[in-house]
């Protein structure tokens, strides 16, 4: 003999169980994709830094070659310390639910000052051009006519 089961002691427990497992499942997914989000942003952000920190070594404006790479909403800041340059660059991350909290990640670059450059965006001034010799009246037409 078959004997069945009664279905009425189980009869919704799956339903019951998705209702509880959803939600928690839905806010992993949600962290885990604004986590995504704030890994790449800080890539961005790294990105801008060291593009920042090699135009200022090189004598160039770093901040503005950061601004051309950096994620939207980004801050640069650009510091000289000796013959060290510092460049930060901070940005909000988009968090892809509107009830999780906001953050921002920040990237740091260094580079060491080129030779040749004084500051940033300040380079070493040209030595002056040697003015030509004196012409000693046997020497070739100065190429200006007389009257």
């Amino acid at each position: 003999m078959n004997r069945r089961r009664s279905a009425g002691r189980d009869r919704g427990s799956f339903t019951a169980e998705l209702a509880a497992g959803l939600p928690a499942l839905l806010l992993l997914l949600l962290a885990g994709l604004s986590a995504v989000n704030a890994v790449g942003t800080r890539a961005g952000c790294l990105h801008a830094a060291r593009e920042a920190a090699l135009a200022a070594s090189r004598g160039a404006d770093g901040v503005a070659a950061a601004s051309r790479a950096a994620p939207p909403g980004a801050e640069v800041t650009v510091t000289v310390d000796g013959q060290r340059v510092v460049a930060t660059v901070r940005a909000p991350v988009r968090a892809l639910g509107s009830r999780l909290p906001r953050i921002s990640v920040t990237a740091a670059a260094v580079a060491a000052v080129e030779p040749g450059v004084v500051g940033p965006g300040i380079a070493e001034p040209a030595p002056p051009a040697t003015e030509p010799a004196e012409d000693d009246g046997a020497g070739a037409a100065s190429g200006v006519a007389g009257p």
